[in-house]
C-alpha cells in the first residue's frame, strides 16, 4: 500500500490526513511536525494572545487511527534517490508520496539592541509559544497588515495599551482603500489601540521599542507581525523547483515525481494564503492520491478579518481595489455609523470590493461573489441588505460558510440545530462556530433563528 508522508503538522497538514481517511487510504501515513505541540488551529492564535482561549481550546480533532505523527521532529533534508525523509532526532522515514507542508516563515526587522538586558519581550505570535497570553505592561505591535491588525484590536478589546506602529498611510493599506482604512484606524483607536503609521519599527532599548523617526513608545512586550515568505528551504535543496514558493500544478504536483506540496509553501496562480485556500487543497489532493478527481479549483480571493464586532470583508485578488480597470462601482458612504461597501462590477459580476459594517451584504455578495453569479439590479438594496431573495440568511447555499474561523458551513449549523443545539453556547459547543474571532455571531443568530418555528 501506498506509504505518505507528510512534512508539517498545521491545519492544511491535517485537513489532508482526515481527507485522505475519508476518501479509503488505509496505507501508512506519517506526519512529521516541528512544534512540539499536536496541530491546532493558527488562525485562532490571537485569541490565545489575548487570553480569549487556552492553548489546548486550539488542539485540531485527533488524526485517524494509524496515523504515526513525530512531533517535535524537524524535516533537514529529502533524499529524493532513496525516497527518504531525514529528520533532527537521526530518524529516517521513507515514502512512496512525499507531501509538503511546510507553511510560511517569518519575515523580520533588524533590531538594534535587541541582545541587551531588560528590553521588551520580542516575540513573533505565529506559532503557540509565542502567541502565548501577554502579560501587563504596554504592548507594541509592529507591522499593521492583515495579522498586526487582528492582533492589535484583540489586545486593545482585552483591556491592554497597544501601540500599532505601519510603515503605510493607514493599516491593512495593500487591501483597503483609504476610506476603508480610515474606518478600520477609527475602530483600532475605539478599541483603544494607538497608530503611528508611515513608521517602522528599527529598534529597542529598556521598556521600550524604537521607531525609524527616534521616538520610542513605550513596550514590555513587542509583537513582530512584520510579514512571512513561503517557507521553501527543504524544496530547494531537494532540487525541487521555486519561485516564490515550490511551484505546482492544478493537481498540486511539484517537478519531482510523487513530490507535492499545499498550503502556505506552494505557489499557484490561483491560490491563496489563507486557511480556506489550505483547506480546499487538502480537500482536492486527497482526492488525487486516493486514485480520484483532484484537479484543483481555487475558490476566488476572499480576506476576512478576525475583528469581534466588525464586520469587513475584501473580495476580490490583492491590489484590485486599487486598479478599478474600469467597470462599474457601487458605493455606499456611511461615516456616521462607520459602514461603507464598495464594489467594483464587471458585466454586472463583482470584480473586487470591500465592505465594512455591513454584515448582510458580507453574507449575501460574498456568495455571489464566490459563485461569480450577477448581481440584482438594485445594487444599494443589496449593499443594504434589503435585496429580497439575497437580504436572508435563509437564501443562503448550504455550502455558504458562515464562520470563517472554523470553516462552519450553514448545512453544519443546521445540523447542529436538528440535533437539538438551539442556542448560540450550544452551537458553538458543536461546531465551534463563533469560537474563533466571534464576528459570525450576528449571522449564525440569523440562520438559527430561520429554523425556529414561527
Amino acid at each position: 500500500m501506498t506509504a505518505i508522508t507528510v512534512i508539517g503538522c498545521g491545519p492544511a497538514a491535517h485537513r489532508l490526513v482526515q481527507r485522505l481517511h475519508h476518501h479509503g487510504h488505509r496505507g501508512p501515513v506519517t506526519v512529521l511536525g516541528a512544534e512540539p505541540e499536536p496541530a491546532y488551529n493558527r488562525a485562532l492564535l490571537v485569541s490565545a494572545l489575548d487570553g480569549t482561549l487556552r492553548a489546548r481550546d486550539l488542539a485540531l480533532a485527533p488524526f485517524p487511527p494509524g496515523v504515526r505523527v513525530r512531533t517535535g521532529t524537524r524535516a533537514v533534508a529529502v533524499d529524493r534517490r532513496r525516497r527518504l525523509v531525514r529528520g533532527d532526532d537521526g530518524t529516517e522515514h521513507p515514502y512512496d508520496v512525499l507531501v509538503l507542508a511546510t507553511g510560511s516563515r517569518a519575515v523580520l526587522p533588524r533590531l538594534t539592541g535587541a541582545g541587551g538586558r531588560f528590553v521588551p519581550d520580542v516575540r513573533v505570535p505565529r506559532t503557540l509559544a509565542g502567541a502565548r497570553p501577554v502579560g501587563e505592561g504596554p504592548v507594541v505591535v509592529a507591522g499593521g497588515g492583515l495579522r498586526g491588525v487582528e492582533t492589535a484590536y484583540a489586545l486593545g478589546r482585552a483591556g491592554h495599551h497597544v501601540t500599532l506602529v505601519h510603515p503605510g498611510a493607514h493599516p491593512m493599506h495593500r487591501l483597503l482603500d483609504e476610506r476603508a482604512g480610515a474606518l478600520l484606524t477609527a475602530a483600532l483607536r475605539d478599541a483603544g489601540v494607538a497608530l503611528e503609521t508611515g513608521r517602522r519599527v528599527t529598534g529597542v532599548e529598556p521598556g521600550r521599542a524604537v521607531l525609524d523617526d527616534g521616538r520610542s513608545p513605550a513596550a514590555g512586550t513587542l509583537l513582530l507581525c512584520t510579514g512571512a515568505r513561503p517557507d521553501t528551504a527543504l524544496a530547494r535543496a531537494a532540487g525541487l523547483a521555486v519561485r516564490h514558493g515550490v511551484v505546482v500544478d492544478d493537481r498540486l504536483r511539484t517537478s519531482a515525481p510523487d513530490v507535492y506540496a499545499l498550503g502556505d509553501c506552494a505557489e499557484h496562480p490561483g491560490c491563496q494564503a489563507t486557511l480556506a485556500s489550505a483547506w480546499e487543497q487538502a480537500d482536492a489532493l486527497a482526492r488525487t492520491l486516493t486514485g480520484g478527481d483532484g484537479r484543483l479549483r481555487p475558490a476566488r480571493h476572499v480576506v476576512r478579518p478576525r475583528l469581534s464586532g466588525l464586520d469587513v470583508a475584501v473580495l476580490g485578488p490583492p491590489g484590485a481595489l486599487r486598479r478599478p480597470d474600469g467597470g462599474e462601482q457601487v458605493v455606499l458612504s456611511d461615516p456616521a455609523r462607520g459602514r461603507y461597501g464598495r464594489l467594483v462590477l464587471h458585466d454586472g459580476r463583482v470584480h473586487a470590493g470591500v465592505l465594512v459594517r455591513l454584515p448582510r451584504a458580507v453574507a449575501t455578495v460574498g456568495q455571489l461573489y464566490a459563485a461569480d453569479r450577477p448581481l440584482p439590479a438594485d445594487r444599494l438594496a443589496l449593499l443594504l441588505g434589503t435585496g429580497g431573495e439575497y437580504a436572508e440568511s435563509a437564501e443562503l447555499p448550504d455550502t455558504a460558510v458562515v464562520c470563517q474561523c472554523n470553516n462552519v458551513t450553514k448545512k453544519a449549523l443546521e445540523q447542529a440545530w436538528h440535533s437539538g443545539a438551539r442556542d448560540l453556547p450550544a452551537i458553538a459547543a458543536a461546531t465551534r462556530a463563533t469560537t474563533g474571532c466571534g464576528s459570525c455571531a450576528a449571522l449564525v443568530r440569523q440562520v438559527c433563528g430561520a429554523l425556529a418555528p414561527t
